[in-house]
């Protein structure tokens, strides 16, 4: 890239974090129904219902991430985490940042420092889990992510982010274990109590 080049897509990048701080501070003044999540994906506000089949398996990856790290990992489950591309102020499911992460000058976690993200389906915005989402969080170069997905019974471990896209692709069902020893987390998930819908 040019001088011009970097200059140009960083005043992008600014323009598109200060829509999105507008946005976010517009829905929170909105009566949005308690147990629902917002999150702005390419520019577009989903807001979703968390189901109790969603919470579950939410929970159940935060807890083998503090029974790896411990109860000071910096796991976080729907906050605001900006990543590249139009638009995405995105609330991951569960996102783990690194332990040097500090937030930016705004008060935002930087998408640099996610090591780790799992996105548990919800009927309505699947697509997203599939699609835009695992474009912009190949493009972060988050090195692991995991769709956890209760209506297919099984999860989709994406490795080796390269070029826009995840290199190496794994479907694992549920109740079988997830091998992520090897990986950033250095784990392996159980799934034998992942509920599905």
């Amino acid at each position: 890239m040019t001088v011009l080049e970097d200059r140009i897509a960083m005043a992008d990048t600014d323009a598109d974090t200060e829509r999105l701080d507008e946005w976010f501070e517009r829905l929170e003044r909105m009566p949005v129904p308690e147990g629902f999540r917002v999150e702005i994906v390419g520019g577009n506000v989903f807001m979703t219902p968390q189901r109790d089949t969603h919470w579950v398996i939410i929970r159940r990856i935060v807890r083998a991430l503090e029974d790896k790290f411990g109860m000071d990992v910096k796991a976080f489950s729907d906050v605001r985490i900006d990543f590249p591309g139009h638009e995405n102020g995105f609330c991951p499911d569960v996102a783990l940042l690194g332990e040097r992460a500090k937030k930016d000058d705004k008060g935002h976690w930087r998408y640099q420092d996610v090591e780790f993200v799992a996105e548990v389906v919800s009927r309505g915005t699947a697509h997203n889990d599939y699609g835009p989402k695992k474009s912009a969080y190949a493009v972060a170069e988050v090195p692991l992510y995991v769709v956890a997905d209760p209506y297919q019974g099984r999860c989709l471990v994406h490795t080796h982010p390269k070029d826009g896209d995840y290199a190496t692709r794994t479907s694992v069902d549920f109740g079988t274990d997830v091998d992520l020893t090897g990986t950033v987390v250095d784990l392996v998930l159980k799934t034998d109590r992942f509920p599905r819908d």
